[in-house]
């Protein structure tokens, strides 16, 4: 029986899989642009909001 392979989700693009936009990268838990993006904290905040925005479009 095959197993199934979780897809990552991206954190700087909610509801998408992790394209591995970073050269190396191997999921968002080593993608540079990722922890670039969650370290400054404006763009964190940002991020917030987009997630709770997504939250409240889903249901």
């Amino acid at each position: 029986m095959a197993r199934h392979v979780p897809t990552p989700r991206c954190p700087v693009r909610p509801g998408e899989p992790c394209g591995l936009c970073h050269p190396g990268a191997t999921g968002p838990a080593d993608c540079g642009v990722v922890y670039l993006a969650l370290s400054d904290p404006d763009l964190r905040e940002a991020y917030r909001l987009a997630r709770e925005a997504a939250r409240r479009a889903a249901g």
